[in-house]
């Protein structure tokens, strides 16, 4: 079974894919670290380095945008600059940091909805894998 946070950014790949972008990596890892998501807008080259926190009700750090403090900025900047080195053709593209939050509880009920049969919104609940998800905010140039 997949750990809450892989779920949380399925969800919001699939968001972004409604949103017509293409989703370049899912769970890009380094030695510095890992980039949740890197999408590409359809008609742009822009990239946006996308960073999911899923968190539950009555968190300590307001819904994950806390969690993204300097250091972790530094590190997703770092982790990025490796990526473009790898991926050297597209190092002259634009690009852009955002962050996704996503809510989650247990949900009682079987849900098993595929998560290609979702129709996802922003702040809209979602019933995935036993789980209700929400994307509760989504902050394009977070950083």
């Amino acid at each position: 079974m997949k750990k809450i946070g892989q779920l949380g950014e399925e969800i919001v790949a699939k968001w972004l894919k409604q949103q017509n972008y293409l989703i370049l990596h899912q769970r890009w890892r380094c030695r510095w670290g890992e980039i949740d998501l890197i999408a590409q807008e359809k008609n742009s080259l822009m990239l946006a380095f996308v960073e999911v926190k899923t968190r539950s009700p009555r968190n300590w750090d307001n819904d994950g945008i806390l969690a993204i403090n300097e250091q972790k900025q530094a590190k997703i900047y770092q982790t990025a600059q490796l990526f473009f080195s790898e991926y050297p053709h597209l190092a002259d593209f634009p690009c852009r940091f955002d962050v996704a939050l996503v809510l989650y509880k247990k949900n009682s009920e079987n849900s098993s909805a595929s998560i290609s049969d979702l129709t996802i919104d922003l702040n809209v609940p979602i019933f995935y894998q036993n789980y209700q998800f929400t994307i509760k905010d989504y902050i394009q140039s977070a950083f």
